[in-house]
């Protein structure tokens, strides 16, 4: 039965997932509510596909804050990337250069919104990150960073990258360690029926010693390994 549930998911979602990078496309002259529309439209029916085909419940500790906050997420599967405008309501993640050169997608993640992140171009890279997140800011939106720069197996606590202290400090914003345990079921090609939680850390204030901001995320978003 799990590799039938997991045949199902794979045709369902991502053929139907064709439709919304091209709808993603078509909407982006028209305008943006509608490209925003569509989007979320997207990762909510991966989220429909994940807890009625997949068997995965998905539970949420803790509550968001509206408005303008720095949410900084564990990063242990695809789930949590795709389920992001979901979860948020119109955020603009941080992701990775190599991802807008997708054929279609890429064209649809620019003009959501997403925050570029060319790694090798150091301070080049934080700059035009810095001056695209306030843009994204001033228009009410929450911004989505995975500290740890990439996926990370469930249960390993890499440090967060130093970009991420530069982007606390320079944008101001309160900040929400984001925990989550996908790992486990979700970071497969035989994905297995159970439960993902995420945990919404304790609202930390802008302004804070990088050590001591560094410390109280990297602590929350690991909140689900033990």
């Amino acid at each position: 039965m799990n590799v039938i549930r997991n045949l199902a998911f794979y045709l369902l979602f991502y053929s139907i997932s064709t439709f919304h990078v091209l709808g993603s496309v078509l909407a982006i002259p028209v305008n943006t509510r509608l490209l925003r529309a569509v989007v979320r439209s997207w990762a909510q029916w991966h989220r429909w596909c994940v807890t009625h085909i997949l068997g995965i419940n998905v539970v949420l500790e803790g509550k968001a804050p509206d408005g303008p906050t720095l949410f900084v997420g564990k990063h242990e599967s695809f789930f949590e990337a795709i389920d992001a405008p979901a979860l948020h309501r119109n955020p603009s993640v941080f992701a990775k250069q190599e991802l807008f050169s997708i054929p279609g997608w890429g064209r649809a993640a620019k003009g959501y919104g997403l925050i570029p992140v060319a790694r090798d171009q150091g301070a080049r890279t934080l700059r035009n990150m810095l001056s695209n997140a306030r843009e994204k800011v001033a228009d009410g939106r929450p911004l989505v960073i995975f500290a740890e720069g990439t996926r990370v197996p469930h249960g390993q606590r890499p440090p967060l990258l130093s970009g991420f202290a530069a982007i606390y400090k320079l944008l101001g914003l309160p900040v929400v360690p984001v925990a989550v345990d996908s790992g486990p079921l979700y970071h497969r090609r035989w994905k297995k029926r159970g439960t993902i939680t995420y945990r919404f850390g304790e609202v930390i204030p802008p302004g804070l010693p990088r050590e001591e901001v560094e410390a109280r995320v990297h602590a929350a978003i690991n909140a689900l390994n033990d």
